[in-house]
């Protein structure tokens, strides 16, 4: 087994997604509760009233009308307006430098509150140690407090803890949840596309933040991304504020790239109309926006947020196209072809493109416009593709599964549509579902209300994951030139690849602990990007304390992770 583990030249692609794996005892008592999912229907009375908000969400709420003044302006909107940082200036300009995660705060007047929001400056990603009980009115279980508590205590919740501990705080009444969403068209089976579209359909928001494609808008595809010349516009992130289902539907799909989904903050805090907002976006701009200095002074009277589990993002379309077209070999020509592209839990990266393109497995729920998905597996990538085509924010990111979310959606800890005939596409595939607190219930709940959302089952997995994870730590290419190694020029021919995909799919975890392999493999390479970025006290000191107890429980265990850390240190050092 070590030796085809060996081979793990580009696993540091894998995204890891919101699941957890529940024993029988867990299980038994989700399903005994009264308000569990299972008691969730699409019925006229399933919208959760806005006046049992928790108490937790509750202290983000504020009303712009009560503080207009007698000209209609907002108090809080008379400041004098620091100056934004202009996108072409990334990253040298923004203040994490090579660092920055193009959330778009800085390309705001809310620049002024980069010091306390941002994920990747002063505490970092430690803020959501704090922001996860000022959010959800409670924070994650993890080892550190189990080993304070009774032995009976800690046998009671040890389940519990090692869910938390990975995939962050659970609604009490809610497993994470395999889902199905009911949009054409999307990236996977639209799950939230359907639920951004049900909160608008329900009145519940009157607007959602979201990421468009820029194809259709030259001034921002050049001011956003201006090394791009012209390709992959469709992968180009745009943020919008959607007010209709056709603008929601603008969003479907994923972009591979940083996306500056801050970067409406102005726009939305100056548009009156906007009282309730749903806002969909990754860890670090969800990290940002749940800042009290911005969510705050945006003054609105409802917030939701809905996340996706993320990891891994190019640092610009122009990236993106550079791996798909140099790590995928997929022609430079066919390149806006490409609709998609994902790191699957079967070790290849499954590239959605439009019908003549390729080989690859027909998707049969196409319409005219035919899908065709080609599948590369990881082990037959270029080693040296990786650093290029991930942005440093990512490997200085510890929060995959979007802790500060509402609702959180995902796909690493779901199977595969391997049953159905279709190999595995994505449109035809489960997503996962993470309900946080009583917010991401009444998104939920809307969705089912307006049939949007199907709820298959509990999420479950099997199968240890830790050693897999080191074993891909030790591979990896980043890794290998933080300990100054070359990472492999080429990767293995393809036919050898898909053999070596095949066995280590049918011999790895499965579907939650897929998920729990994949999130330990981030945060330990992390961990070694940001020591030996930053050394050991500045990079820790920007670590969440699940992140810093994951990490331990390696140290402590795992003697090959140790020396791993060791060398990285040693080739830091003077």
């Amino acid at each position: 087994m070590r030796p085809i583990l060996a081979l793990f030249l580009i696993s540091v692609f894998l995204t890891p997604a919101s699941a957890f794996f529940l024993n029988d005892d867990t299980t038994r008592k989700l399903m005994n509760r009264n308000t569990s999912w299972r008691t969730l229907r699409p019925t006229a009375t399933a919208t959760t009233s806005r006046s049992s908000m928790m108490l937790g969400a509750s202290r983000f709420t504020s009303n712009r009308t009560n503080n207009n003044n007698a000209n209609g302006i907002n108090s809080s909107r008379r400041r004098s307006s620091p100056k934004p940082i202009n996108a072409k200036d990334w990253p040298q300009k923004f203040p994490a430098k090579e660092h920055c995660s193009k959330c778009g705060l800085c390309e705001t007047t809310f620049v002024q509150h980069v010091d306390t929001s941002c994920a990747f400056i002063g505490k970092g990603m430690s803020k959501i140690d704090d922001l996860e009980s000022q959010v959800h009115g409670t924070t994650r279980m993890i080892q550190s407090q189990l080993q304070s508590t009774t032995d009976q205590y800690q046998d009671q919740y040890q389940d519990q803890y090692r869910h938390n501990t990975r995939f962050g705080v659970l609604h009490d009444d809610f497993p994470i949840m395999l889902v199905k969403g009911t949009e054409k068209n999307a990236q996977w089976t639209g799950a939230v596309t359907s639920i951004a579209i049900s909160m608008l359909e329900r009145g519940l928001v009157d607007a959602v933040v979201c990421i468009a494609s820029a194809s259709s808008d030259s001034d921002y595809n050049h001011e956003h991304d201006h090394q791009n010349e012209g390709r992959m516009s469709q992968l180009e992130p745009k943020p919008i504020i959607a007010k209709s289902v056709q603008d929601i539907l603008r969003g479907r799909g994923v972009k591979p790239s940083l996306a500056p989904s801050l970067a409406v903050l102005d726009e939305i805090k100056h548009d009156p109309s906007i009282q309730r907002l749903l806002f969909c976006g990754v860890g670090c701009a969800v990290q940002a926006f749940r800042s009290p200095a911005v969510q705050d002074d945006l003054g609105l009277k409802k917030v939701y947020v809905l996340g996706t589990n993320c990891a891994d993002n190019s640092p610009s379309s122009s990236a993106s196209a550079d791996f798909i077209s140099s790590g995928l070999k997929v022609d430079k020509g066919e390149l806006d072809n490409v609709k998609g592209y994902e790191f699957m839990q079967d070790f290849q990266v499954h590239v959605k493109k439009s019908s003549g393109d390729g080989d690859g497995d027909n998707d049969s729920d196409s319409d005219s416009n035919a899908i065709v998905y080609e599948k590369i597996p990881y082990f037959s990538l270029p080693g040296k593709i990786a650093r290029s085509s991930i942005a440093d924010s990512c490997l200085a990111c510890f929060d995959y599964t979007n802790a500060l979310a509402d609702l959180v959606v995902g796909y690493m800890g779901a199977p595969l549509a391997e049953s159905n005939g279709t190999g595995g596409a994505m449109d035809t595939s489960l997503q996962t579902l993470t309900v946080r607190n009583e917010s991401g219930k009444e998104m939920v709940e809307a969705a089912l209300v307006c049939e949007r959302l199907e709820v298959i089952r509990e999420a479950s997995g099997t199968g240890k994951w830790q050693d897999f994870a080191v074993q891909t730590v030790a591979a990896d290419g980043i890794v290998a030139e933080m300990i100054g190694k070359l990472p492999n020029e080429e990767g293995m021919p393809r036919w050898i690849g898909r053999i070596v995909a095949k066995v280590v799919t049918a011999v790895g975890p499965k579907e939650m602990n897929f998920a729990s392999y994949s999130i330990d493999y981030h945060i330990l390479r992390n961990y070694l990007h940001v020591i030996s970025e930053w050394g050991e006290e500045r990079g820790e000191a920007s670590m969440p304390q699940y992140a810093k107890t994951i990490v331990r429980e390696y140290l402590d265990r795992n003697k090959e992770f140790g020396e791993l850390r060791d060398r990285v240190l040693k080739k830091r050092r003077p």
